[in-house]
């Protein structure tokens, strides 16, 4: 099922499982700083209280888990903000270096319909595009020229670490992500309740119409959008269901070789992948990237002193 929401390469080597709980060393000069919001942290309900998951996935049962104080951005990391981070590093992501990435069919640049060296066999709507990275989104022809505060895509949980390194930060644990994005609510589907749609209003970036064919989004609406485009939850976080998959310090089992993923993505769609939901989980490879994924990131609070959500 992960292939279908998130293509991946075979992993190229096993890594630690297990959530990564130390800040990682700051390298300077350091990016425009982040909005961040401090949580205090304590005892929450994870899990899918509704019995909605995919029982592959373990989001059950639910229960009781214990975070320490935290911070964590309130939006994923944007591409203005990753473009400052590989300018001051010489940093090539893993897209770069492999040559390749995952776009989604429909998003597919003209230009890059040469560079199209293949679909995924389980999922064909995704294509491995020669050239595609997050400087060119849909492949070769595309930019991000006009998107600097979109969520940075097509990075993959090592990029994300060598950005959190350089920034001074880490990533956050999947619990921690967990307790931020329900915002303060107790079992609930979403991060601002239990209605996809409150009054009609619509919450959060995902899919409308017949997935993976059509779109009922205006023509050049789908894929990503700002980073601050939905509301926030309660705790101020912004876009933690749909728009971009988010990577997690987790290990998905317990020989590591993937990591969690949170958060669903502008694909996601009752049909086909409810993983739009605040409990909902899923996994790649640490090396993999796609057109839908990327990241926001966390850091360690002290356990005593005044803090506020």
């Amino acid at each position: 099922m992960s292939a279908c929401c998130t293509p991946g390469r075979p992993c190229s080597g096993g890594v630690p499982g297990g959530p990564v709980l130390l800040d990682a060393p700051a390298v300077r000069p350091a990016p425009p700083a982040p909005a961040m919001v401090e949580l205090p942290g304590g005892t929450f309900r994870m899990g899918d209280a509704h019995g909605e998951g995919y029982p592959a996935d373990h989001e059950g049962p639910v229960r009781e888990v214990t975070v320490a104080p935290f911070a964590i951005d309130t939006t994923a990391v944007t591409n203005a903000r990753f473009a400052a981070f590989t300018a001051a590093t010489g940093h090539r992501t893993d897209a770069e270096r492999h040559g390749s990435s995952f776009v989604f069919h429909l998003l597919l640049h003209p230009a890059a319909e040469p560079h199209v060296l293949g679909r995924v066999a389980a999922a064909p709507w995704w294509l491995a595009v020669e050239g595609a990275s997050w400087r060119a989104p849909e492949g070769p022809g595309s930019d991000v020229g006009d998107r600097a505060d979109h969520p940075v895509v097509h990075v993959s949980h090592s990029d994300a670490l060598a950005y959190c390194a350089w920034a001074g930060l880490r990533l956050p644990t999947e619990a921690e992500w967990e307790y931020a994005a329900r915002g303060g609510l107790d079992g609930a589907r979403y991060p601002w309740g239990d209605d996809l749609t409150p009054g009609g209003r619509e919450m959060c970036n995902t899919w409308l119409g017949d997935f993976p064919h059509r779109s009922a989004r205006p023509a050049g609406a789908i894929g990503t959008v700002p980073v601050t485009a939905y509301p926030p939850n309660g705790y101020g976080l912004h876009n933690v269901s749909g728009n971009v998959w988010e990577w997690c310090a987790d290990g998905w089992d317990r020989d590591g070789r993937e990591r969690v993923i949170r958060g669903g993505s502008y694909l996601c769609h009752a049909s086909y992948c409810n993983r739009y939901r605040v409990a909902a989980r899923s996994h790649n490879t640490p090396d993999s990237s796609t057109g839908h994924g990327g990241f926001r990131c966390a850091r360690s609070l002290p356990t005593e002193g005044p803090r506020h959500p």
